[in-house]
């Protein structure tokens, strides 16, 4: 094990299951024998607001906060999000997003317009993206709000970690009656 510490930023808007991926990417974390820290800030996430999430794990972690451009992987939920926290990125991270716009009070109430091109502006500074359309294949699994358990499937295939340990996590933190469900929407963001 290296002393490197892997940063992973988690962002989106309340109601994603951002802090359920987060809990998810912590315990696979541990059982793979990291030490984890996490932490995480809700913008009124309880009325649609932004929640951001930090995961670091490693040999030792002596903070929970992903210091501004060091982050190694950014796993968005929402396009707008995701290019808000572009910064959090160190040169060469990767991209896990989901092809999802939430439109902002802001934008519902028409002071603003809608941003437009935010993949292309993601991919302009981040040329490792993956594009997910996670309500697609979360509805194919059987449920349209496991997108959050697609999108971990997907950011699982970018971490050396063994797959045996993300399925314990999975099956220790998901309620048992959605387990069936969120496995399969994992398992179909795994093979993107």
């Amino acid at each position: 094990m290296s002393d490197q510490v892997t940063n992973i930023l988690l962002v989106g808007v309340g109601g994603q299951g951002i802090l359920l991926a987060s809990e998810i990417l912590s315990e696979t974390f541990m059982l793979a024998g990291f030490d984890v820290k996490k932490s995480e800030i809700h913008g009124m996430s309880q009325r649609g607001g932004s929640v951001v999430s930090h995961v670091r794990y490693g040999k030792e972690v002596f903070s929970p906060i992903v210091p501004e451009g060091e982050g190694d992987i950014l796993f968005g939920f929402e396009l707008m999000e995701t290019c808000r926290s572009l910064p959090l990125l160190k040169k060469g991270g990767k991209v896990v997003v989901n092809d999802l716009c939430i439109a902002p009070p802001s934008v519902l109430m028409g002071q603003e317009p809608y941003p437009e091109g935010l993949v292309d502006r993601i991919r302009a500074g981040f040329p490792d993206v993956l594009l997910v359309d996670g309500q697609q294949l979360a509805t194919e699994a059987g449920n349209p709000r496991a997108a959050n358990t697609v999108l971990l499937g997907a950011v699982s295939k970018r971490l050396d970690i063994a797959e045996e340990f993300w399925l314990a996590a999975l099956e220790k933190m998901v309620p048992k009656k959605a387990f069936a469900v969120n496995l399969k929407a994992f398992l179909l963001g795994r093979e993107l």
